[in-house]
């Protein structure tokens, strides 16, 4: 559902979205976790994808917020707030 959120920001800014795989898979700074056999090593990657992805998106509130892009830090910040949420959870299911 996120996904479809950002790809329809981009286009409502004009832009188009990355829409295939290889894209994505080029440009993520997140890895393919190989250990999913194993549970907490899956929790772990998990924390650590959405470490990556919060500081991401900070990075686009900057640029959103010198763009005067209001729409774009609604839903920057909105996401943010849930997966700091989410971050917190598995933290807590580690012990960390």
């Amino acid at each position: 559902m996120k996904i479809d959120e950002v790809a329809e920001r981009i286009l409502t800014l004009g832009h188009a979205p990355k829409h295939n795989y290889t894209d994505y898979r080029i440009t993520s700074k997140i890895k393919e976790s190989g250990q999913v056999s194993n549970g907490t090593k899956g929790v772990e990657d998990i924390l650590a994808s959405f470490k990556i992805i919060i500081i991401l998106q900070r990075e686009l509130l900057i640029i959103a917020s010198t763009a005067d892009d209001e729409g774009t830090n609604a839903l920057m910040s909105d996401y943010i707030r849930e997966q700091e949420k989410l971050v917190w959870m598995y933290s807590s299911f580690l012990n960390r």
